[in-house]
């Protein structure tokens, strides 16, 4: 079962389009192969959707991620993703994790709120 988007989802799912997508795909499915290393060592950029980790880590580390770098969860990680606290809010940052959280199945979501201490509410 799928989550109703809402007009917040909407916003969510244009700024990922316009900011992630390049990367990550417009169906979130990420870049082909992206568990394994490129030539450069670095791994390419991760689905979003259920195949994906992203539900397996809370919210505030998500927005952290993404507008801080990989560099704030894993110190030293090389990685193509930038920073995106000079170019989103972090209410954008929040709409684009809301949008992407609105297509995971109920497993996933229940899962992820658990994480954010939010489950029951």
């Amino acid at each position: 079962m799928l989550v109703a988007c809402s007009a917040s989802d909407d916003v969510g799912k244009e700024l990922y389009l316009e900011y992630c997508s390049s990367c990550h795909g417009d169906n979130l499915q990420g870049q082909p192969d992206w568990m394994r290393r490129l030539p450069s060592g670095r791994l390419p950029a991760p689905p979003h959707d259920a195949s994906g980790h992203t539900w397996h880590h809370s919210d505030k580390q998500l927005l952290a991620v993404i507008r801080d770098g990989l560099e704030t969860m894993a110190p030293g990680y090389e990685t193509d993703m930038p920073a995106f606290a000079a170019v989103l809010t972090d209410t954008e940052i929040m709409a684009i994790i809301d949008y992407i959280k609105s297509t995971w199945p109920e497993r996933e979501r229940d899962y992820q709120e658990t994480l954010n201490g939010t489950s029951g509410e």
